[in-house]
């Protein structure tokens, strides 16, 4: 059995729980990070009955304490991680003149801080790491401004560009780590009913699954690109380069 790991944020459910188990069907150890720990030992529990000799290790971290990230970081160290996966992300939808800024802060910590905070803490250990990725859960919503939802797209723009701009960073400095960013679009996830304060899940009336968002994330992972773009407007799936104007090129 390989002693790597593949590390996943948010892998209680959605597109976390659906890459853990496709991870879990190729042989690959796993380490489950969320906030919900009952959720996780469930998981553990279902994949090591399908899937003999892998080890699996189970995280309670509440990523928006931001404080507590770096201990979280250092809990982690007996562990060769050659995949990190900042999947952990929630959204807000509305205009900005009614969100609540309490979801706003709360938001930005998980979707901007604390994916900033564990890439930099993992490029620092891993940037000569061969075979080692970093893959960031982005938003077909991090290239485009669509309506009330500025504030989210912000944090998402956030997200693309620091990645791709880390990975060209890496790729500059002739670093063995390569820094990748996934671009759903809409994803029959929790996601849609928290941000909106919904009881039901159906806010998109088109889109992909979890397990679908999860099989792009892998043909990602197994490329040489940097960037895979679900398109909001038919959700087909593409794998590129960078899309930002880059001055590295130049």
């Amino acid at each position: 059995m390989s002693n790597n790991y593949s590390l996943i944020t948010g892998a209680s459910s959605g597109i976390g729980q659906a890459t853990a188990e496709l991870f879990a069907s190729k042989g690959r150890n796993l380490i489950l990070v969320a906030r919900r720990l009952d959720r996780l030992e469930e998981l553990k529990k279902d994949l090591l009955n399908k899937y003999e000799g892998l080890d699996i290790v189970t995280v309670k971290c509440d990523l928006t304490d931001i404080e507590k990230l770096y201990s979280f970081y250092d809990s982690l160290k007996e562990y060769n991680i050659n995949t990190w996966i900042n999947n952990a992300g929630i959204g807000l939808l509305g205009e900005v003149k009614d969100n609540s800024l309490g979801k706003v802060e709360n938001m930005l910590k998980l979707n901007v801080e604390a994916v900033t905070i564990l890439s930099t803490l993992y490029v620092q250990d891993y940037a000569d790491a061969e075979g080692a990725q970093l893959i960031n859960i982005a938003s077909a919503a991090g290239y485009i401004v669509s309506p009330s939802a500025t504030t989210y797209c912000a944090t998402k723009f956030f997200v693309t560009s620091f990645t791709e701009g880390l990975a060209q960073e890496l790729q500059a400095n002739g670093a063995k780590l390569k820094a990748k960013v996934l671009a759903p679009s809409a994803t029959s996830t929790e996601f849609a009913a928290i941000a909106t304060d919904r009881t039901d899940y159906a806010y998109f009336e088109v889109s992909n699954t979890s397990t679908d968002v999860a099989a792009f994330l892998e043909e990602l992972y197994q490329s040489h690109q940097t960037v895979g773009y679900v398109d909001y407007s038919d959700l087909s799936f593409s794998l590129s380069g960078p899309k930002f104007q880059s001055l590295y090129s130049q």
